[in-house]
């Protein structure tokens, strides 16, 4: 009991302790705030790289794909896994060149990756729907065109079909081309383009903030280029903008075009025929399985690969894991600051206090009991100091984008650069683990940093100490 009372009066009294206390926990305050916005920013990448990849893909390397998707969804449908899947999807992915004109100029093509999918089936894969930004579309995705979107086709645009791009686009208003007798003018497919392409985000010279600047809007014409996938053959279309996808991740909404597969089947030459095919599993605890049956049934000796997403993803996720692993190693040291403190205050006190250890061992006190009395006050200051500092690190966490504005109006510079990140906020994610493992991590350093104090203190001599001036 009496070692308790000690390491409490210790505790109040000695102002040098407060410096061992704040050590710890601007330590543990900051190793939470990391690690939960890491972690917030690790969560949210999954979320969008998983939303926008299946579970399972099935890809061929062959340039014109494989024939007959159907056929092969049939039968992984009717083999001993077919219990495991809840949807399938055939996808044609081809890089190409999208060309745009804005306000009467063109543009320098870009390049950008084609997908060909159903809408609907593409939509049951993962949260495809939810990025897009027509709120119709979220619920029953197509590539149709809104009335307002084809409103605005008809009185800005008259296309021609397989004509060159300064004959496709048209002056508003003006009168299309007569067609000949016997040529009919089909209509247009409709395309889903990534936000970024779409919008441009500049900073203005004056106030230093980000303004979006719209290429394009739902109805405008865009002039598609590819790769015939029989003859590698150029080929292109004029496609309308029906939509646009915003995930948040400049490499998707930068890149990244989706289109109608029959359209893209029939634009390359590829009738019947896809790349790819998506699978998304009831269980996803079930991939191993389900990789090693469609493994078997589809060998890379006839150039299939099957991958998951995480395997597709595997460098990016790997690179995350091993930057937060190395970034909490080095934020780790700042507890170690406050553990080297925790030891010199410690020596400091056992000089000082030797006379009352004399007195201690005396009347009876054990080498066993100083020593846990230092050990006892090491760890009270850890308790006190990861309990302060989880308080301060999860307060900092859960009102950290309003900490980061007002720290933006006072300094003048915005500090998350949306234009970067295209993030509405910065994203957390608290971890109960991490929090305790942060606490545990500072505790067990300040009980190991008082072990050498403790020992100075276990075996002074008593005569000695009493006789010590």
């Amino acid at each position: 009991m009496y070692k308790l009372l000690l390491c409490w009066r210790y505790l109040l009294t000695r102002r040098l302790a407060m410096a061992c206390i704040i050590s710890v926990m601007l330590g543990v305050a900051t190793l939470i705030v990391v690690n939960s916005v890491m972690s917030g920013f690790s969560t949210k990448l999954k979320e969008r790289l998983h939303g926008l990849i299946s579970d399972i893909s099935l890809d061929c390397d062959n340039f014109d794909g494989f024939y007959d998707p159907e056929e092969k969804m049939q039968r992984i449908l009717h083999s001993p896994i077919g219990h495991k899947i809840e949807a399938m999807t055939p996808v044609i992915e081809i890089l190409g060149l999208l060309s745009i004109s804005y306000e009467g100029q063109q543009l320098q093509p870009r390049t950008v990756h084609i997908i060909g999918i159903n809408a609907e089936s593409r939509a049951r894969m993962g949260s495809f729907a939810e990025f897009l930004t027509d709120p119709r579309n979220k619920q029953h995705p197509s590539f149709e065109l809104s009335s307002e979107a084809k409103r605005w086709h008809d009185q800005h645009w008259t296309p021609l079909q397989n004509a060159p791009f300064e004959q496709v686009q048209g002056p508003a208003g003006a009168l299309p081309p007569p067609i000949m007798p016997g040529q009919e003018q089909k209509a247009q497919a409709g395309i889903i383009i990534g936000d970024a392409i779409g919008n441009v985000r500049i900073r203005r010279s004056d106030t230093n903030k980000p303004e979006i600047i719209p290429l394009l809007q739902r109805g405008d014409e865009v002039l598609l280029y590819t790769i015939s996938g029989q003859k590698f053959n150029a080929v292109f279309d004029s496609v309308v903008v029906a939509d646009f996808i915003k995930t948040e991740m400049s490499e998707y909404d930068s890149s990244y075009v989706f289109v109608p597969l029959d359209w893209l089947q029939q634009l390359r030459t590829m009738q019947n025929r896809a790349t790819s095919l998506q699978i998304k599993l009831k269980d996803y605890n079930d991939h191993k399985d389900v990789l090693d049956a469609l493994s078997a049934m589809f060998p890379k000796e006839l150039n299939y690969r099957v991958q998951t997403w995480e395997d597709k993803q595997g460098p990016l996720l790997a690179a995350i894991a091993i930057e937060k692993g190395i970034l909490n190693i080095l934020l780790f040291l700042i507890i170690g600051v406050a553990g080297f403190g925790i030891l010199a205050i410690f020596a400091m006190i056992v000089v000082e206090k030797t006379r009352d250890i004399g007195v201690l061992k005396a009347l009876g006190a054990s080498n066993g009991g100083v020593m846990k009395i230092f050990l006892g006050y090491g760890f009270l200051l850890g308790v006190v100091g990861a309990v302060l500092g989880s308080i301060l690190g999860l307060e900092i966490t859960t009102h950290i984008n309003g900490i980061e504005k007002v720290l933006a109006s006072l300094t003048g510079h915005e500090i998350f650069d949306r234009s970067v990140y295209y993030f509405n906020e910065i994203p957390t994610d608290i971890q109960v683990l991490s929090v305790a493992l942060v606490n545990a991590g500072a505790v067990a350093i300040a009980v190991i940093f008082s072990v050498v104090p403790a020992l100075k203190a276990a075996m002074l001599h008593p005569v000695r100490a009493l006789r010590y001036e």
